[in-house]
């Protein structure tokens, strides 16, 4: 995985010298910034307060949400010290920290916006309100009835923008991955890769070059289906499977993450939607329509290359 950026031109030219020799090397490359997102809904620099901890056990998710922006409530929790770690708990601890991060910490709006300036940072953003980082921080992540996700980049965002990032989706032989959508369930939420790439690196990107729609398209479908050896996919051709997505470009729009309470034993998972979808069609069959599911299920699961 290519993600350090003082890493890259040694990484990228030692990769493409090794494709165009004929190696099947092929690096894979995130289309944004690799970190987590931090809000009430999951993990935060407030979960060790004892006003927090007491409030979260006690009440249901609407009523914590409710609670949380009484001024007194936050008062009391913006006051208050760390309850001590424990070891015993995987990563417990770790996201106290985020409040010795606020400068690489960045709201990111709604429609979100994966390439922020410095002045979207929570420490910006407080030292312009004249308040304390952890109030501006607290207050950020109150917003949409506490649901609120502000990004922590770890890596691809070390200069603060994209360029990077696309240098690397340039490379002759990269492939699009790391769409996590499944692992780190409350952390981070990167399943919504494909459309961020048609709106942001096709159309929307404002801070430096775009890249093709066709480019992107292909590296999404003709590409990655050819990688994998499934051959009788990825371009609209006679013989081929028609599976295809109808989009209207124009309206497509990637919406905030938020978590979603669907997992068993109550447990939780960040999730992006995703509105400007005229039609999904899987084998010529349709699947969604306008963004609701039809019912259809003519899929089956792929064993090796066809």
């Amino acid at each position: 995985r290519l993600q350090n950026r003082r890493q890259i031109p040694v990484k990228l030219d030692l990769s493409a010298a090794a494709h165009e020799a004929g190696s099947r090397l092929y690096p894979q490359v995130a289309a944004r910034p690799f970190g987590m997102l931090l809000g009430f809904p999951g993990h935060h620099a407030f979960t060790h307060r004892p006003t927090y901890r007491k409030l979260k056990a006690a009440l249901s998710r609407e009523e914590l949400a409710a609670k949380l922006a009484e001024p007194a409530v936050r008062a009391a929790i913006l006051s208050e010290e760390d309850l001590p770690v424990d070891p015993n708990v995987l990563f417990d601890g770790m996201f106290a920290l985020a409040q010795y991060s606020a400068d690489r910490l960045y709201s990111l709006g709604n429609p979100p916006d994966y390439e922020p300036t410095a002045e979207r940072t929570v420490s910006a953003i407080a030292a312009a309100r004249g308040q304390d980082v952890l109030a501006t921080m607290y207050d950020l992540m109150l917003e949409a009835d506490a649901a609120t996700m502000l990004m922590l980049p770890m890596f691809n965002y070390a200069e603060g923008n994209h360029d990077a990032i696309r240098e690397m989706l340039t490379h002759p032989a990269g492939v699009l991955g790391l769409s996590d959508g499944g692992a780190h369930c409350s952390m981070i939420c990167d399943a919504s890769y494909p459309t961020f790439l048609l709106t942001h690196w096709a159309r929307d990107r404002h801070r430096g070059d775009k890249l093709p729609l066709e480019y992107v398209v292909r590296k999404q479908s003709h590409d990655t289906a050819q990688l994998f050896g499934l051959t009788d996919r990825g371009v609209i051709e006679t013989g081929k499977r028609a599976d295809v997505n109808v989009i209207d470009l124009d309206a497509l729009t990637l919406h905030a993450p938020r978590m979603a309470y669907d997992l068993p034993a109550g447990g939780h998972r960040l999730v992006q939607g995703a509105s400007g979808y005229t039609a999904t069609i899987v084998n010529g069959v349709i699947t969604r329509r306008d963004g609701v599911d039809t019912g259809a299920r003519p899929g089956r699961l792929v064993r090796g290359s066809r």
